[in-house]
């Protein structure tokens, strides 16, 4: 009885526990996949404001092959920070047909503002370097469903 109620006091913290939640809410959002070239990308879609605002905050890792890609509902001047994000990352910020406007790293827990250069809807958040290491820079145009015209 004293196991059972010392696990069931554990699985309480650990539910309680801010960071386990925000992870947990982060984990379950909708994916789809995205290419670079022949390179696959799995992302995870924050299209609310409440997953916008969320992003990537308070993970220790991420798949090299994994990102996050946030959705707008109209194009505007998109800026980032990385307040509670822990991890270093770059912001490839993207236009309706999937073409990269602009990229910016950005280093863990700062309040130091990336914008896009013009205004676009989509900004697709990678691990730091993995688009220089594929030689992905400002007018590659990505592919996936979100970027399909309508």
């Amino acid at each position: 009885m004293k196991n059972i109620a010392t696990a069931l006091l554990g699985l309480v913290a650990l539910l309680g526990n801010p960071s386990y939640a925000q992870n947990s809410a982060q984990m379950e959002l909708p994916r789809t996949k995205l290419s670079a070239g022949i390179h696959l990308i799995d992302t995870q879609l924050a299209t609310n404001s409440d997953q916008r605002e969320l992003g990537l905050m308070f993970r220790k890792e991420m798949p090299t092959t994994e990102g996050m890609l946030f959705v707008f509902e109209q194009s505007a001047q998109q800026c980032f920070w990385m307040k509670n994000t822990l991890l270093p990352l770059t912001a490839a910020f993207i236009a309706d047909d999937g073409t990269i406007v602009n990229l910016a790293d950005m280093k863990p827990q700062t309040t130091d503002s990336h914008c896009s250069k013009q205004p676009v809807r989509y900004v697709l958040e990678m691990n730091q370097g993995w688009f220089s290491k594929k030689g992905i820079k400002a007018g590659f145009k990505l592919g996936g469903k979100p970027f399909e015209i309508k």
